[in-house]
């Protein structure tokens, strides 16, 4: 049999010696014997500097201690890559690192079966949200990511010159969305990058991350669009599992279980609940976070909806529907999970002269906009959906202390490299 992969350690004790070998299944357990092994052989594993890539053939036999219930007994071995000395960071090393060394040597962490098990479950989810949508009739599209104008002005945008010209890079796949609404789409989904050029820095927060947008023609409010995500979240969590305890993923058995429907909670009860009635403010994370733990003890479900938000905390988003007899409110949607924001969404305001005021009121002229809007000028059907964070939802599952840690190079206010 022929096995390569990093060498992860070597140990030798007296007249045995073991090398760890390990490749993107796991680990395997190379034994050499004293009274059976070729010197030789001893002399490359002890020689060769950890993390290296090697070949070894040999023959397979059981044996009850090692990780696998079988050990390699090695005939060969091939160099196939030298590591450099010392390495930039320890692999398996019981002494952590912080975050930035290891960002900063980001390979070699990516290395750490611990940490190939988040991507493991990033994977897992992605998986079960193109099931969860595909079954549900929804066509994947992919929509442009360099823009003339975005969906809410450019000054959380970043700014690129376009063959002398200036354009955006997308923080939303919003106005396009629409416009697939007008063109008889009815119902779309986008797993894609976006940017945003928020100088924030938090453990919550990247510039560049992957967003899950959705959108649905022909629905009556913003509960239709609850109910389909919500039920695409159940569909997906439960093929995640399947194909985690497969692969013997530990994140298998910690993956909640998704039980629609959602509590709905409007956003004054919420401040009701935060003892700040009235305030008719966007909530700060400290304020999502202890809300968290109210409602998750009150409804016992760690998923929860908030609703119908003051049109105040919302007058960016002039694509959001106004109701019609509480014009302070808007039909718009947070999906939080135990206090961290997911999703957020609701129906959007189909008809022309209401979005067309609408985008005064947030400071835009309707002009700069007339590639959406022609696709309002022909026919719009009713229509809502979502944005949904796909970086935050595996750190919230996979319990992260830093988003950083769920994208494989992450990019924020200070990090462009690697």
């Amino acid at each position: 049999m022929r096995i390569a992969g990093h060498l992860q350690d070597y140990r030798a004790l007296g007249g045995v010696a073991f090398a760890l070998v390990r490749d993107g299944s796991g680990i395997a357990q190379v034994t050499l014997k004293k009274e059976t092994t070729d010197p030789a052989l001893f002399a490359f594993f002890a020689s060769t500097p950890r993390e290296s890539v090697i070949q070894v053939d040999g023959l397979v036999q059981t044996s009850p201690k090692a990780q696998r219930g079988m050990e390699l007994i090695p005939t060969q071995a091939e160099l196939l890559s030298l590591a450099q000395v010392p390495l930039p960071l320890g692999v398996v090393d019981k002494v952590g690192a912080e975050l930035d060394t290891r960002l900063n040597h980001r390979v070699m962490d990516l290395r750490k079966p611990a940490v190939r098990a988040i991507f493991e479950l990033r994977t897992a989810l992605l998986e079960g949200l193109r099931q969860a949508f595909l079954s549900r009739g929804f066509l994947e599209v992919e929509t442009p990511k360099i823009l003339r104008q975005g969906a809410e002005g450019g000054a959380t945008m970043f700014a690129v010159d376009y063959f002398d010209s200036p354009a955006f890079l997308a923080q939303s796949p919003q106005l396009y969305k629409q416009m697939l609404m007008s063109a008889g789409f009815e119902r779309v989904f986008e797993i894609a990058p976006a940017f945003r050029a928020e100088p924030s820095d938090t453990v919550r927060h990247l510039t560049e991350f992957t967003s899950v947008d959705g959108e649905v023609a022909y629905i009556r409010d913003g509960d239709d669009v609850r109910q389909v995500l919500e039920a695409a979240l159940a569909d997906t969590l439960a093929t995640a599992r399947t194909r985690l305890e497969s692969m013997g993923n530990p994140f298998a058995e910690k993956l909640p279980v998704a039980r629609p429907p959602f509590p709905r909670i409007p956003f004054a009860e919420c401040e009701q609940l935060l003892e700040r009635p009235g305030a008719e403010q966007d909530l700060a994370t400290e304020d999502e976070k202890r809300l968290g733990e109210i409602l998750v003890e009150k409804y016992g479900n760690p998923f929860y909806f908030l609703t119908d938000f003051p049109a105040a905390t919302k007058t960016h988003t002039f694509y959001a529907h106004r109701y019609d007899d509480r014009p302070n409110l808007v039909d718009y949607f947070d999906l939080d999970y135990r206090g961290m924001e997911l999703a957020s969404g609701g129906r959007r305001e189909h008809r022309l002269d209401r979005l067309t005021a609408n985008i005064r009121v947030a400071g835009l002229d309707p002009a700069t906009l007339e590639g959406y809007l022609e696709a309002f000028r022909f026919g719009m059907p009713p229509h809502g959906g979502w944005g949904f964070g796909l970086d935050r939802f595996v750190t919230v599952l996979a319990e992260l202390p830093n988003i950083r840690e769920a994208r494989l190079f992450p990019r924020d206010r200070y990090r462009l490299t690697p």
